[in-house]
């Protein structure tokens, strides 16, 4: 049983990796500039996945949540979890850590959820006034969610985070939105 496990975590982890190594354009055509600045503090919470781009990791999940907490030793807890195919769902989970590697870089964080295998995760936008909203990519432009700290985000600010990705060079036809509790219950535009 201990070793299916184990065989299973090892071939997620390669199938994560080799995910990340392909690309539909070169990461050279892709602004993956980030944040000057993030106060870690404020970022911590949960946060609802509004859009994102398709990957087996997160394949049929609906109502997503990644919720990051300060550890003692500097690091960040990481749980990303969702509901498989409805809200009503199974809960599938996955817990992992993040690390700020440069602090003269604070939007350029890594994240494992495996061993010591690290991908991007690169806070391109920010609210940097009220950490309401965060736009996040990776050094390839396979990855890219937009969240929020609502289960919706007004129609307005979502396009505008599309114009902004547009600019950074993303291939926005594979977005696919996030069923999230409570879409229908959105604050009129």
């Amino acid at each position: 049983m201990k070793r299916q496990v184990n065989l299973k975590l090892i071939f997620y982890a390669g199938l994560f990796l080799l995910i990340q190594c392909q690309s539909r354009k070169p990461s050279s055509m892709i602004d993956t500039s980030t944040v000057p600045e993030v106060d870690l503090k404020r970022y911590m919470g949960t946060w609802y996945e509004i859009a994102r781009f398709p990957h087996s990791f997160e394949k049929n999940l609906a109502g997503v949540t990644a919720t990051y907490t300060l550890r003692g030793d500097g690091k960040i807890e990481v749980l990303n979890q969702g509901f498989v195919d409805t809200l009503d769902g199974k809960l599938k989970k996955a817990r992992g850590k993040a690390k700020v590697p440069d602090p003269g870089q604070p939007g350029r964080l890594k994240v494992s959820f495996f061993l010591f295998f690290y991908a991007d995760y690169f806070i391109l936008e920010l609210d940097a006034e009220n950490y309401q909203w965060a736009m996040i990519g990776s050094s390839s432009p396979g990855y890219f969610w937009i969240l929020c700290r609502e289960p919706f985000m007004k129609e307005e600010l979502y396009g505008e985070l599309l114009r902004k990705a547009e600019l950074r060079g993303y291939d926005l036809s594979r977005l696919q939105r996030v069923l999230q509790p409570r879409m229908q219950d959105q604050p009129p535009e």
